[in-house]
């Protein structure tokens, strides 16, 4: 977290007699009462006061010495997250195993260590010193000096028991590693570096220079998806030799390397409950930035899951972040912990660089590292610590084959004015392994840590190995897996002197010859996982990520076929309008919909229905096609008449008008106001609509179908319209009917107009 080198004078410690006052937060759990319910952790808030004297030069807020709820981390935070503690923040604690108070420590305030997105604008965000790690605690006092006259406001201290109480729901809820979101693309995504890959250490004034453009690009790759559940015969394989690329310079800057153990959010005890939103992810991962959590080097690796709890708290309940937000965190004895959920293995967006959160990660080493004469004085990173940086590093940077030893170009997004080391927009050259430094004027990672970032590259660079990325042809990629009927042809690009076998579900299916650059398979039905097998002339293996491919050869199938029917809506003398229906699925995955008749149209696969319009008075084939991702077919289709009864060819009963006006179809409308006056219509057909003029002063008709009564009709409407139909009724199949209409005299609108039937035939 953010340690800024310059730090205000600390003021001497005057104990204050007086009272503690509980600040409950909206959301939060916090409370005076023993009887909370036991949970992943409560954090406590406690409102500072001022204590400033009146002839004070100086700002002073506080909380006297008190005996407080259990907590193991504190820091102090204010309202306005942007807002900037310019001062010293002293803390003591009472330790709740022996009772005795601790000396006095220094809290950095961290007011710029945020996220760079609206993240940090929500409600509830605040701005706060670093988290402080105290172990098991029971009491506190807090003295906060401003350099001048003014403080933030709502100033307080937060104590988070990673152990006990309330955290949140008092749930966790797990979460899918890959909701939503993008995949990582598995492409070159650093320059690549010239001579050796032993590093030396940058120099610690900076290691950032701006740029005028970006570094190179990234190509797409294969999604990586889960082998198949059950293998199926292994298929038949040629290989395809084709010319190798000239030298491997271009295929060194791809590189892999294996993934490190760490420990699952679930295992070190994070409260899915609390994080509200889904993670945001960036296209890629070009960098990662390390960094020190400051939080003290008083903990023992035992307790090290609590203090990654205590820091997601602090993060989570006290600034109101979404969650944790560095990516990864490693503790003194090399151990990884998953950090920001969202899938280790995905570019998931973090809160770490104000900046250069964009397509970057966070490593947090916990403790301070700053260097021993400063206050608070750090200590040396152990090598497993160090370790520990370097393999998920190299994992990480790995999954887009970028060089741990490369350079990248990264943009900053820090708003101007809102305390970035670099202007927005400002393109920005950095190692791939950087300090927090690098990108924001900090003394983060400390001064200890960040003289050791050169070694942290070179162990990087050693365990990595040239990246396999694959591609596929002859087959529909769609959601991260590959469709084919059967053939399906793998391509990579070689590297001198490796040799490469093509395995699916496991098994050797190919073995090219030297300098292939990609092998043909045929495949059996199935689901299948597709993996490139490299071994290079040092011995080391290198897998690509697994594709999923499925090979089908079902076609889709037409669960309900097409059927052909009226839509409520606006008639004319060309074009009646219909709605034709259907359902296709498939085994595998249905792709598209396609209408071949009477017009061409393509529709999504999940689509179930057209909005079409029928040509009156002849026959019309409704034909379609479906097809999956593998490119099966199938075509299904009906031939169906539509056709218009106009007004005119109504048997009619009591007084009707004529009505001229070309807004009818066929120019000339029907009406009457005579209650009991009736209109029929017989046809033969499968579905029948009537079409009546609408507007606000026209009245009811009571509608007979067969001589049968089914209800009454109100054709007032809001608006003038012509022409519309506004009622249909169907049968299974064709045959000869009666349509029939009755004036109901509507009290104060008894006038209908009518204007024909249309039906099916």
């Amino acid at each position: 977290m953010l340690r800024r080198t310059l730090v205000g004078a600390s003021v001497a410690a005057v104990v204050v007699a007086g009272t503690v006052t509980y600040l409950v937060s909206d959301g939060s759990d916090a409370t005076t009462s023993a009887a909370a319910q036991p949970g992943p952790g409560r954090v406590t808030q406690h409102a500072l006061r001022d204590l400033t004297a009146a002839s004070a030069a100086k700002k002073v807020a506080g909380l006297p010495a008190a005996s407080t709820e259990p907590f193991s981390l504190l820091g102090v935070t204010w309202d306005k997250p942007r807002s900037e503690l310019r001062g010293t923040v002293r803390v003591r604690t009472r330790d709740a195993a022996s009772g005795r108070w601790s000396g006095w420590q220094e809290v950095e305030p961290a007011t710029q260590d945020a996220p760079d997105s609206g993240e940090s604008a929500g409600p509830g965000s605040r701005g706060g010193t670093n988290g402080l790690w105290v172990g098991p605690s029971n009491g506190v006092e807090v003295r906060v000096a401003g350099q001048g006259r003014t403080l933030p406001a709502g100033l307080r201290v937060d104590l988070v028991d990673p152990e006990g109480g309330a955290g949140g729901s008092g749930t966790s809820r797990p979460r899918a590693a890959g909701e939503g979101g993008t995949d990582v693309r598995l492409a070159a995504a650093a320059d690549p570096v010239d001579g050796p890959s032993d590093s030396p250490a940058p120099d610690t004034s900076t290691s950032a220079t701006p740029e005028p453009t970006d570094s190179g690009g990234a190509e797409p790759s294969p999604s990586e998806t889960p082998p198949s559940e059950s293998p199926s015969p292994t298929p038949t394989a040629t290989a395809t030799p084709t010319a190798s690329p000239s030298g491997a310079a271009g295929a060194a800057t791809a590189v892999t390397a294996p993934k490190p153990a760490m420990v699952s959010r679930a295992a070190w005890g994070a409260d899915e409950s609390l994080v509200k939103d889904p993670p945001e992810y960036d296209t890629s991962v070009k960098a990662v930035f390390v960094h020190h959590s400051d939080t003290g080097n008083s903990y023992t690796c035992a307790e090290a899951p609590s203090v990654v709890r205590s820091i997601f708290l602090y993060h989570v309940k006290s600034e109101g972040w979404n969650d944790i937000g560095y990516n990864f965190l490693v503790d003194k004895c090399g151990t990884v912990y998953e950090g920001r959920g969202g899938g280790v293995d995905r570019p998931v967006h973090g809160a770490h660089t104000y900046g250069f959160n964009t397509d970057t990660a966070g490593i947090a080493v916990l403790g301070t590292y700053t260097n021993a004469n400063e206050t608070p004085a750090g200590v040396a990173p152990t090598q497993a610590a160090l370790n520990g940086v370097a393999k998920v590093a190299a994992w990480k940077l790995g999954l887009t084959g970028v060089d741990p030893t490369g350079k990248t170009t990264l943009t900053s997004m820090a708003p101007d004015g809102t305390g970035g080391k670099y202007p927005y927009g400002q393109k920005v050259s950095f190692d791939t392994i950087s300090g927090h430094r690098d990108g924001f004027a900090t003394a983060c990672p400390g001064a200890q840590l960040y003289a050791k970032l050169g070694d942290i590259r070179t162990a990087a660079k050693k365990l990595t190995t040239p990246a396999v990325a694959v591609t596929l042809t002859g087959a529909t990629n769609a959601g991260g897996r590959y469709y084919t009927k059967s053939t399906v042809t793998v391509g990579w690009k070689p590297v001198a002197s490796a040799t490469y076998q093509v395995r699916v579900d496991g098994a050797v299916a190919a073995t090219p010859a030297a300098g292939a650059s990609s092998a043909e398979l045929t495949l059996q039905p199935g689901t299948h996982s597709v993996v490139v097998h490299a071994t290079y002339s040092d011995g080391s293996t290198a897998d690509s990520p697994a594709s999923t491919v499925v090979a089908d050869v079902t076609k889709p199938v037409f669960a309900t076929p097409p059927a052909l029917s009226l839509r409520r809506a606006t008639v004319s003398t060309t074009g009646v309008p219909v709605t034709l229906g259907w359902k296709a699925t498939d085994n595998a995955l249905l792709n598209s919909v396609k209408a071949t008749s009477p017009a061409a149209k393509t529709f999504a696969a999940t689509t179930t229905s057209w909005a079409a319009t029928a040509k009156p008075g002849t026959a019309q084939s409704w034909s379609l096609t479906a097809a999956d991702a593998a490119g099966n077919t199938a075509t299904s289709g009906i031939s169906r008449s539509v056709a218009l009864m106009p007004e005119g060819q109504s048997t009619r009963t009591g007084t009707w008008k004529k009505t001229t006006n070309s807004s009818y179809l066929g120019g000339y409308g029907l009406y009457s106001a005579s209650k009991g006056a009736s209109a029929s219509w017989t046809f033969t057909g499968r579905e029948a609509g009537l079409i009546v003029k609408r507007q606000s002063n026209v009245g009811a008709v009571v509608v007979y179908v067969d001589g049968v009564k089914v209800g009454t009709l109100d054709t007032r409407a809001s608006t003038l319209a012509y022409r519309q139909l506004v009622w249909s009724r169907a049968w299974k199949s064709s045959g000869k009917h009666t349509i029939k209409v009755v004036v109901a005299g509507t009290s104060g609108r008894p006038t209908v107009c009518i204007d024909g039937i249309a039906y099916i035939g």
